[in-house]
Order: structure tokens, then C-alpha cells, then sequence
């Protein structure tokens, strides 16, 4: 039952317990290391989870990595100091170490990531995020304008019949992006690569633009934790991402422990 799943700390001890050397830490961001914010600029990224990310980087040899939705250079800005390894966009880009990063998707247009973003002007409350290779529509601040942003999304992409997209749901969100660009394949890439490969995927996710990462994990040997959402095949489920922070704060500290 999903009940069982759901984090105590049985589940944290279980995390918490996790070898460091011989995983590969991959960590979706909102809703999962921080609470979800009104918009993708009102969130708050504590120096707490730094301290946390940053010994784990060390006690992975480089083996940790934020996967999001975000593009990279958004993820560096909330992190700041730290530069870790990332999956951006949901895919659409990724860097291994140091700062070189690698862009997969092709952009949007110009005309059509304006034409989306008039939602912004046309309705209150909704907040728009150009990503440049996607355009992200928040509607967390005017949820009644749902079904309103899935229609002016629709005719905004049919007035550009040849612009290859697709419509990403979220949590009171809606990205527009180019096909075939999603997590799984992010990973997968990843984890072919040194100092991950080798190392067995822990993944922790908690929406349905995961779903991706979660379905691949069982043929990479890996397991996955997820935020208050039952995916196949967990090893458990959080309630919070507050207790998400708890249990790699933990993971933290027993590996610096046992550190030689």
C-alpha cells in the first residue's frame, strides 16, 4: 500500500544507510530538495542542503548530480557557490563537471516562445520561464486559468505548424518543449560516464515530468525515492522535501563518519 511507503523513519534509516561509494545521487529539485515556491523565482535553497550537497560530492567522488527542469545556469544561480553536475531543461542539457554544458534541444523560435508568453499579459497570475529550447507557463498563482492556458497553448502552437513541440504537464505548470527530450534519456547518458558509471542510480523525483527517470531505473540496477507520488517500483516514498533534507543530511554525516 502507498501508506507504507510513505517516509518514517524506517525509510530515512534505509537512505541514510546508503554506501556513498558506490552510488550515484541524482536529485530532481522543486518539490523534491525544496518546497515548491508561488513561482520558479520565490523559492528558497537553505545552506543547510549546501553544506549537505556539498560533503555528498565529496563522499561520491563526484557522483551527485541535480536533475531538473531548470536550465543549468538557473540551478548554479540557486547553489551558488556550489557547480554540480546537472541535467537542465529536462534533458535538453547536461553538464559532467567543470562548467562546459551541453545542449541537446534545438530552440523554440522567437516568434513562438512570444506568442506563448502573451498568457502572462492576457491573464493575471500566470508566470512565465523562457528556457530558450522550451517555455514554461506557470499557473500556480491562478490555478481558476488552467484550462484557459491549455487552450492558448494549443492555437498558440497551431499558429506554427512547423514548430516540432510538445506539452509537458507539472505541478501548476505547462512547458511547452521540442519532442523527445525528457529525464530518462538525461540519466541514461549520465550514467555512462565517469564517476558515475559503475555506481548504482538513487534517484529522487516527486512529479510526473520524472516518470522517465523512474521507468529506466530498473534496467541501470538503480532505486528510486519519490515526494508524496507512488511511481512504480520505489524503495520509499518521502512526505516532504524537508524530509528529503533530513535524510541527506544524515547520509552526510554517516559517510563523513565512516569516511577513513
Amino acid at each position: 500500500m502507498v501508506t507504507q511507503l510513505i517516509a518514517n523513519g524506517a525509510v530515512i534509516d534505509n537512505f541514510s544507510r546508503l554506501d556513498p561509494k558506490s552510488i550515484a545521487l541524482l536529485l530532481d529539485l522543486d518539490g523534491t530538495l525544496i518546497d515548491i515556491g508561488p513561482s520558479p523565482y520565490e523559492v528558497h535553497v537553505s545552506d543547510g542542503l549546501r553544506t549537505s550537497l556539498s560533503r555528498l560530492f565529496d563522499l561520491t567522488d563526484g557522483a551527485l548530480a541535480l536533475v531538473s527542469g531548470r536550465p543549468i545556469e538557473g540551478l548554479d544561480r540557486l547553489f551558488t557557490p556550489l557547480t554540480l553536475p546537472a541535467i537542465g531543461g529536462h534533458g535538453a542539457e547536461m553538464r559532467m563537471r567543470g562548467t562546459r554544458i551541453t545542449r541537446w534541444a534545438l530552440s523554440l523560435s522567437p516568434e513562438l516562445r512570444a506568442r506563448l508568453a502573451e498568457a502572462a499579459t492576457l491573464r493575471r497570475g500566470i508566470v512565465v520561464e523562457d528556457k530558450g529550447y522550451s517555455l514554461a507557463l506557470h499557473y500556480r498563482k491562478a490555478p481558476q486559468q488552467e484550462a484557459w492556458l491549455l487552450r492558448h497553448i494549443a492555437a498558440a502552437c497551431a499558429a506554427f505548424p512547423g514548430e516540432l513541440t510538445e506539452v509537458l504537464p507539472g505541478k501548476a505548470m505547462f512547458e511547452i518543449k521540442r519532442p523527445g527530450v525528457n529525464k530518462g534519456d538525461g540519466v541514461r547518458e549520465m550514467m555512462a560516464h565517469l564517476p558515475f558509471a559503475g555506481r548504482t542510480p538513487v534517484f529522487l523525483g516527486d512529479d510526473i515530468t520524472d516518470e522517465s527517470v523512474f521507468a529506466i531505473l530498473p534496467k541501470l540496477g538503480g532505486k528510486g525515492f519519490s515526494v508524496g507520488r507512488q511511481f512504480d517500483g520505489l524503495a520509499g516514498m518521502f512526505e516532504s522535501p524537508s524530509l528529503v533534507r533530513q535524510a541527506l543530511r544524515r547520509l552526510a554525516n554517516n559517510g563523513q563518519a565512516h569516511r577513513p
